[in-house]
C-alpha cells in the first residue's frame, strides 16, 4: 500500500494559520498552550517543522458558545 502525499489534506502551521485567517504562528502558539484542541494524530513535529491535517483545522476553527 502507497501513499499519495498529493492527495492528503495536509498543511504546515504556517499554511493552516494562514487558512484561518490568523497570524502566521497561531497555530504553532494554539498548540503550545492548548495542545488538548489538537484532535489525536492531526499533527506531528518534524524538526523544527509542524504539519497539520484538516481535522486540526477544522478543530480551531470550531466557534465554542456559552449557552
Amino acid at each position: 500500500m502507497s501513499i499519495n502525499l498529493d492527495t492528503l489534506k495536509i498543511y504546515s502551521a504556517t499554511e493552516a494559520s494562514r487558512i484561518l485567517g490568523k497570524d502566521d504562528g497561531y497555530v504553532r502558539q494554539m498548540l503550545f498552550k492548548y495542545p488538548d484542541k489538537f484532535p489525536k494524530g492531526s499533527y506531528r513535529k518534524f524538526g523544527k517543522t509542524i504539519i497539520v491535517t484538516q481535522d486540526a483545522i477544522n478543530a480551531l476553527s470550531q466557534k465554542k458558545t456559552d449557552h
